[in-house]
């Protein structure tokens, strides 16, 4: 046994994970190189060597739950990381040039996967499991509970930032009664959001954020925040503000992360999505201080581990027709990416957050939904 697998094998053990053992959450190794690419390349090299087919696991999102509830995911840190947290000082990231990127590389994958992989209106986000039992029902309820946080009425003008394939549009035009405009750094996403909502009062713009600047009765922003990266959180928030209406509302739906950072984890950044990072719970209200009064903060973040059980189902019951377009090396990223997810989110390693704003003079009393 080498050195190597010995000091993988101590991080492993407060864990319960045995290399080559014969439980679900256990590892079965295939090439003996692993150990010294996970030492020298941390979560990166995890992801990657799985991709490569150095190992394998039943049960991955239960591995990395265990990995993730130990804090084992952060021991190992590489001088990969340190250059990333480096450029992240001193570049934006997230800028301008750079926010079409991560549409191109994510969103605008062929349309077919992500029609078999998400519910019928294709929303990309964290259902919401309280009274449903299916992934359909589930994210009905999560759009609906949205409508009523920001107490939608017919006649009113609401702004989605980062619309995903309009399945919130359409539903707030249909069941509210309202006119939506719709923005997104993906084309494919764009050109299915003006096709789902034809016929409705629904406008979809191929945008920027930083590009609006017309005033909205309401502003709801679901699974895009992850996209702004922490040097532009409070342009962000400035452009709600100058596109909010004194009396308005805005809904934030994010993935939150439990400390500060300003980076992303290695492989889902290379692999998934580039430029991304989880915003903490002090680096948004620090955001939106002086601008808005918090008038709600709801946690629902373990839904999010059924939201991506239920993903991985319908990918894998779809694989037989969407292998022959993708490949085997898509099929692992796509599988340790859905499950490794699930497994931090089961941990609480992540956390998903609706939290609802108002102007500083706001009308009315606001009135809590859940």
């Amino acid at each position: 046994m080498s050195s190597y697998q010995k000091r993988i094998e101590q991080l492993f053990a407060p864990a319960d994970i045995v290399i080559n053992g014969n439980r679900p959450w256990d590892i079965t190794v295939h090439n003996g190189h692993l150990f010294r690419r996970l030492l020298a390349h941390g979560s990166l090299g995890l992801g990657e060597t799985y991709m490569d087919g150095w190992w394998d696991c039943e049960k991955i999102d239960e591995f990395v739950c265990r990995l993730c509830s130990r804090g084992i995911d952060r021991q190992v840190r590489t001088w990969g990381m340190a250059v990333a947290a480096i450029t992240a000082r001193l570049s934006n990231r997230q800028s301008r040039a750079r926010s079409f990127q991560v549409g191109k590389h994510h969103y605008d994958i062929c349309n077919d996967l992500y029609q078999r992989m998400l519910d019928s209106r294709m929303i990309y986000s964290c259902a919401y499991w309280k009274e449903a039992a299916t992934l359909d029902a589930a994210q009905e309820q999560k759009l609906d509970l949205i409508c009523r946080k920001l107490h939608l009425e017919p006649g009113q003008r609401l702004l989605d930032i980062g619309c995903g394939w309009g399945g919130m549009a359409q539903f707030a035009a249909e069941r509210y009664g309202v006119e939506v405009v719709g923005v997104t750094v993906s084309q494919e996403q764009a050109k299915g959001a003006q096709q789902r909502c034809s016929g409705l009062p629904v406008e979809i713009r191929f945008l920027d954020y930083r590009g609006l600047n017309e005033p909205f009765d309401r502003i709801v922003s679901i699974g895009m925040f992850e996209h702004v990266g922490y040097k532009n959180y409070r342009t962000y928030m400035s452009v709600v503000d100058r596109c909010l209406k004194d009396d308005g509302l805005f809904l934030l739906h994010t993935i939150g992360g439990n400390t500060s950072v300003t980076t992303c984890d290695p492989w889902l950044e290379r692999y998934i999505f580039p430029n991304g990072m989880l915003p903490s719970a002090v680096q948004i209200s620090s955001a939106f201080e002086g601008l808005f009064i918090l008038e709600d903060w709801h946690n629902f973040g373990p839904h999010y581990d059924n939201t991506l059980l239920a993903w991985w189902q319908r990918f894998e019951d779809s694989w037989p027709e969407l292998s022959a377009r993708y490949g085997e090396r898509f099929y692992r990223m796509w599988r340790y990416y859905l499950l490794s997810c699930a497994g931090a989110f089961r941990a609480r390693a992540n956390q998903v957050w609706q939290i609802v704003l108002s102007k500083e003079e706001p009308c009315g009393c606001y009135r809590t939904e859940r």
